[in-house]
Order: structure tokens, then sequence, then C-alpha cells
């Protein structure tokens, strides 16, 4: 199955990934032991696919098989609509393993979470349950060359056989792997949409030209969009998610922080083992071993601190998610959700970067030998956590604490 998969990434033509039968979990107790499996083998040979450049073919189909991929969706639908903080931690499990493997398919969270805020009946039913088969949803979503990360260049105009869209989108993060492309446009009224293209549609492109040094394995390159045909019924206005309280940016940012506090744990770990296993004492220590060094002693502590910090926020940003989704959202409630999740994100943004790092320093200059290719954490940790400027979550919080002013409503809050 892996040689087939690998064949059809590195042809050129632009082939629909493999569709397999998908396994619907039925709780959270199975999506986190799913998780556990996946992220087992999935660490096996992390360090080598990030050094190869060697996409996670074989892992992503796993991810689908297991059921993982449609764990949010709703009972309503068939899915096991498993908490947010089972959600969170489903994707800190599988990050600390491999981080891209985390990020190629948390696109396809937040798309779910579109598809229900403003798809019709049919369209839900219709995109819920291909994902519940095993479909899986691609991003192409943001583009280069534009003023900020919401104008959009491509557009999406309707005739009489349905939709064409033409354009260029950069950072789509699990298109390559996907079965549907879901695409921002604008309309001819100047509206976004969001339009749910089939791999394999004439004109679609995906180029796989992601040459970001951390992240490296997640293909998130270009899209060229060329006369691209759409059906209607495969187009969701998508405008109207923000006609009201929703937390859709509260989401895609919980998983965010969930796939930063899962670099943070690896990180740790890694440190702990090698100054363990191989690290040498500094001489005037006067200690047998590294791990008996007390200034290194300090720093774990400190950093098992801070990531346990992180952790609790994160479950905590969870909660406030699990309990806000449970009544009819407000302004307040999604504002208190948003700000949750912000305050997580603050915390793992700098232990994932804080601990990637100290790595180094506790395990001296053996553990910066290409054999080990621990630089991984800090690259991963340093490329994921510019996905949106944390300075701006110390702002939201500070002024929603201090002036009551509830945040910006967008992915990114």
């Amino acid at each position: 199955m892996s040689s087939l998969i690998e064949a059809q990434v590195q042809s050129d033509l632009d082939i629909a990934p493999l569709l397999l039968p998908a396994r619907v979990l039925r709780n959270d107790a199975e999506a986190l032991q799913a998780a556990h499996e996946l992220a087992d083998a999935a660490r096996q040979q992390a360090a080598q696919r990030d050094r190869q450049r060697k996409l996670p073919w074989a892992q992503i189909e796993q991810f689908t098989r297991s059921g993982l991929g449609s764990i949010s969706v709703p009972r309503a639908y068939g899915g096991p609509q498993v908490s947010f903080v089972t959600l969170a931690e489903v994707f800190a499990i599988i990050s600390a393993a491999d981080p891209a493997l985390g990020q190629i398919p948390q696109n396809q969270f937040g798309i779910l979470g579109l598809i229900l805020g403003c798809g019709t009946e049919r369209q839900k039913k219709q995109l819920l349950q291909s994902v519940l088969e095993g479909w899986r949803i691609g991003n192409a979503g943001p583009e280069r060359g534009t003023k900020n990360t919401l104008e959009l260049k491509a557009r999406i105009t309707a005739d009489a056989d349905g939709h064409v869209i033409n354009g260029q989108k950069f950072y789509s993060t699990g298109a390559l792997f996907a079965h549907w492309v879901a695409v921002k446009a604008l309309n001819e009224e100047g509206r976004q949409v969001l339009a749910f293209v089939r791999r394999g549609t004439p004109g679609l492109r995906i180029v796989d030209d992601w040459s970001g040094f951390g992240q490296r394995t997640t293909a998130s390159g270009t899209i060229l969009l060329n006369d691209v045909r759409v059906d209607a019924e495969l187009v969701l206005d998508n405008w109207r998610i923000n006609e009201t309280p929703n937390i859709q940016g509260a989401v895609s940012q919980l998983i965010q922080a969930a796939i930063d506090a899962g670099i943070a744990r690896e990180a740790v770990a890694d440190a702990i083992r090698f100054v363990r296993e191989r690290a040498r004492p500094w001489i005037d220590a006067n200690v047998e071993r590294a791990s008996d060094d007390l200034y290194v002693i300090a720093d774990i502590g400190k950093l098992q601190i801070e990531l346990h910090a992180a952790e609790a926020l994160l479950r905590k940003a969870g909660q406030v998610l699990d309990q806000v989704s449970a009544a009819p959202i407000t302004a307040e409630s999604a504002a208190r959700a948003s700000i949750a999740v912000a305050e997580a994100k603050v915390l793992t943004t700098e232990i994932s970067l804080l601990a990637s790092e100290k790595l180094f320093e506790l395990a001296g200059s053996r553990a910066t030998l290409a054999e080990f290719n621990l630089d991984r954490h800090w690259r991963n940790a340093r490329v994921h956590t510019l996905h949106d400027p944390v300075r701006w979550k110390y702002h939201a919080v500070g002024t929603y604490h201090l002036n009551g002013t509830l945040p910006a409503r967008h992915s990114w809050i």
C-alpha cells in the first residue's frame, strides 16, 4: 500500500489520493486510543521523514482509516462528536510524535465547522457523510501577494453549468493529501464563498513547493486554479458565518495551540532522554551523571512546570469551548471562548520555543549532531508558531479584561 501511495505523490499528474474505508469511532476514549496508536507508529520514522522531506502518506492514511478524521462530526450526522478537550488532546498526542502529521488535517476540522455554520442541510449531509466515509478535506484559502490574510484575489463566477474558479493559493496545508479541496473565493457580489472541488478536476493543480525550514513534510504549497468547474451545490455561502456569533476562530486556534503543545512535549521528553543517556556532566558540577547536575535539574523542573501550565490552559480552553457550544452562542460567550484559547496559545507558543531551544543547552554539543536531528523540534516550533502573531494574543487578552473589548471575529482569534 505504501509503495502505491508514494507512486501517486511522485507522479506529475494530479491524481486523487486513495479512498479507503474509514472507521467511525464511537466516543472520546476510542479517539484518544486511536491517537496514541497513530503516534506510536508515526514516531518511529518522524526524524527520518523530516531529514529526507518524505511526505507522511502512510501515516495520513492511518489517520483516516482509524476514524480520527471524523471525530468532530456531530452525532446528528453519524459522528462521535468528541469534546473539544479531547479534540485538543488528540492533536497534541499526534503532534508530539510528528507535528507535520498533526498540521496536515487541522484545516479539515476548521472547515467542518464552516460546513455546519453556513452550509445548507443538503450540503451538510453530503459533505459530512463523505468525511465519515474517509474523504479528506484540504485547504485552499490563503494567498500570497495580498494586503493581509483576509484579502482574496481568487474569483468564482456562475454560468449555466455551475461555477468556474480562477486564482492561485499558497499555504495550502492538507490539499495534496485531500479528496476535497476547499477553495475560498469571491463571488460576483464580492462576497466570500467556499467551494468544494474534487481532486482530479481539470484545471486544478497542486504543486508540492513548500520549502519552509520547519514543518517540512506538510506539503503546504501552491494551488493553481485555471477555469476549475465546481457544482453549484458544492458552493457554500461562507460569508454567512459572521452573521451570528460563533466559535469558528476559537476552534481553529485551539488546534493550533494543541500542535505547539505536542511539539513542546516531545522536546522536553527528548531533553530528558538525552541528558539521562548521552550527556556528560560539566566538570565543575563534580557529579558522575549529567542528570545529577543541580542546574540541569532546576532547568528541567522549570520546563516541566511551564509545559504543565500550558497544558492546563489548553484543557481549560477546551472546557470553555465545550461549555459555550452547549448553549446558544452569544457575542459574549464567543468572546469568552476566544480569550480562553488565546491564553492557552500564548503559553503553548512560548513553551514550544523555549523547550526546543533549551534542549541543546541542557544536552550539550553532542545533541547538535545531524544523526539525532533534534533541531527539528525548534524548526517545527518556530515555523508553526508563525501562523499568527502571539503578541496580538496578549493584546486581545489585555483589552478584554481591562476595557471589556470583545476580540475580532476571524480564524486567528
